[in-house]
């Protein structure tokens, strides 16, 4: 028992891994610092209520790295990279404690005495504690998904990153590497009944992800510097990874499952998913019947741009009577044009340089040159989910570089590659790019890193960046993107669509239990894509849950709140200074932006 301020707190003795224990004091020494800030509460926004919720902030991510090293590396915080924590029952449970010590250390604050920033950053913090609790106690993943036992995507971002010099970040590797071996037994231990999808899916990423170890961990030794002896000494422990990576593969393989767990998570699950991953203003059965309308809205508006379209391509041909086979005829004569097989990552290389200026032009954006952006491979451990995708550095890192992962058609059919190509045509890869890129997630990812909150970069909503991303190709469109020609008009409510489409197959298909049949159906026929888009659609389905709501989910919050806007600031709204202030926030969640975005100052006493 240790008293402080005239209180007095007991310590319960926990069973737990060495390298937690010692991370537990700090969160006792934050819970004790606190303790006495509910009694002394301020009333009004202070700095000094402020300047104690920032300590607190710090401390706090501290401790949250101190038992998620893995994350703090992703996320640029480099102290604990050589770290690899033992995936048990002793590890989950110091996590739990911090969540219980953290919420005790929340409370002490009055979130109405801070300032705005840093109210978002109570509320962003409570909700991940609260999800962090779910996670571990109701969702239980790591019996169930041996994805989330890859840790090849953490040693590859140490090796390739430069916020270090090579030598340290491969010394670090080593360390890591160490416990490899056992931390794959140990996951072994933990898996009970693994989703079939999923298996398979961590299988592939193992074993394709294995030559991290055994080749490109080598290749950088040899421009490292480092001794001849200690290359030798970290040749042979890299190989002992790489064969224990290939080794848990091989034991998710050969692993007997009499009553495989299905990938659809049901209601329950999916609702409580929703709640701390996507964070909107509304629950997951209300997006999706809004997906539903809004499929409904963007079908009519295809048929009226198609019909003007069909005698510019179709000439005094016959129209069809039914609309969805009328627009379908069209998209598939404008699909016809694309780039070769060959030429894929090239041509999306090319379309940066035609956004910025396009942007730049209509003065939408204030666009950093100074951060890179690199157009790579997508690499083999990030297999098996998306065709491109974009790696942002930490908010630790600010000046590293962000990524934009391209799949690869190597090695595909002649059939399946111009499947994926018309979907990817001429049109579409240009809509592709000012998702991912500019003025999409490269972008906001951008603003995101300028914020000085680390908790909005850290803790950041998917939903809200999924969101801008979608919202942003609207506000292309708006402003004359394709010279607003009705070709690129359609196309774009063709990909809107998908974002739509991806709201309802999720939904539909891990809480009402639609099948493969009427997935590909809603895919083809419905939302006019390609036999390959849908099957892959399909796939993605069954090895994630909710991700797939969040396009939807953020775009509808943006938009319904950029026209709150617009009302409130009547003659003086620019779009600009919209998505400049709506950026400035952060990766927060929508909602959350919403209340300070169309916050009235305080009237001046």
């Amino acid at each position: 028992m240790v008293g402080f301020c005239g209180k007095s707190l007991s310590f319960i003795s926990l069973n737990i891994n060495p390298v937690i224990k010692k991370a537990l004091p700090l969160f006792f020494l934050v819970l004790l610092v606190y303790s006495c800030k509910k009694d002394g509460a301020m009333t009004d926004n202070s700095p000094k209520d402020n300047d104690a919720f920032a300590r607190y902030e710090n401390n706090f991510l501290e401790a949250k790295w101190k038992l998620e090293p893995d994350a703090a590396t992703m996320a640029g915080y480099h102290k604990y990279d050589s770290l690899l924590l033992m995936p048990n029952s002793s590890n989950r449970s110091a996590l739990i404690t911090f969540t219980k010590v953290q919420m005790d250390s929340l409370a002490k604050f009055n979130p109405s005495t801070l300032s705005d920033a840093y109210r978002i950053d109570y509320q962003m913090i409570q909700t991940h504690l609260d999800g962090m609790q779910w996670s571990l106690q109701q969702e239980k993943a790591y019996e169930w998904d041996p994805s989330v036992y890859n840790k090849i995507g953490v040693f590859a971002h140490i090796l390739n990153e430069r916020y270090a010099p090579l030598p340290k970040r491969l010394r670090s590797f080593y360390q890591k590497m160490e416990d490899l071996p056992n931390y794959y037994k140990e996951a072994q231990k933990q898996i009970k009944n693994p989703v079939p999808e999923l298996r398979e899916m961590a299988i592939e990423r193992l074993n394709g992800g294995s030559t991290v170890f055994s080749k490109d961990f080598g290749d950088s030794l040899k421009k490292s510097g480092i001794p001849a002896a200690e290359q030798k000494q970290m040749l042979d422990r890299a190989q002992i990874a790489a064969n224990a990576t290939k080794d848990f593969a091989t034991f998710l393989k050969n692993m007997k499952v009499d009553k495989p767990r299905s990938f659809r998570i049901g209601r329950d699950l999916y609702e409580g998913k929703f709640k701390y991953q996507i964070q909107s203003a509304g629950n997951a059965q209300q997006l999706y019947n809004a997906a539903v309308e809004r499929k409904k809205w963007l079908h009519a508006r295809m048929a009226k741009t198609s019909r003007e379209l069909w005698p510019k391509y179709f000439d005094n041909a016959a129209m069809p009577k039914d609309s969805l086979e009328m627009i379908a005829r069209v998209i598939d004569t404008l699909s016809s044009k694309h780039v070769k097989a060959d030429n894929f990552q090239a041509e999306i290389e090319r379309q940066i340089k035609p956004l910025e200026s396009f942007v730049r032009s209509k003065d939408l954006l204030t666009l950093d040159p100074s951060k890179p952006l690199v157009v790579r491979k997508e690499p083999a451990y990030m297999a098996g989910v998306a065709g491109a995708s974009i790696s942002s550095p930490g908010p630790y890192d600010k000046n590293g570089n962000t990524y934009y992962n391209v799949g690869s058609l190597s090695g595909w059919s002649a059939e399946k590659a111009e499947s994926y190509l018309r979907e990817y045509n001429d049109y579409t890869i240009q809509i592709l790019c000012l998702h991912e890129a500019i003025p999409g997630h490269y972008t906001q990812l951008v603003y995101a890193n300028k914020t000085p909150s680390l908790i909005k970069s850290v803790l950041r909503n998917g939903a809200m960046i999924e969101g801008w991303a979608v919202f942003s190709e609207e506000m292309m469109m708006e402003a004359g993107f394709g010279n607003k020609e009705p070709e690129m008009l359609l196309m774009w409510y063709k990909w809107h669509l998908r974002t739509v489409a991806n709201t309802i197959l999720d939904y539909a298909v891990h809480t009402q239990n639609m099948q493969q049949d009427a997935a590909i159906k809603l895919l083809t026929y419905e939302a006019f894509q390609q036999k390959t888009e849908a099957e892959g659609k399909w796939h993605r389905v069954q090895v994630s849950s909710v991700q797939l709501t969040s396009y939807f989910s953020g775009y509808n919050e943006i938009a319904a709140l950029r026209e709150l806007y617009k009302k409130q600031m009547v003659d003086k709204y620019r779009i600009k200074d919209f998505n400049e202030k709506f950026l400035s926030y952060g990766s927060a969640p929508v909602k959350m932006i919403k209340e300070l975005m169309l916050a009235k100052p305080a009237e001046k006493k």
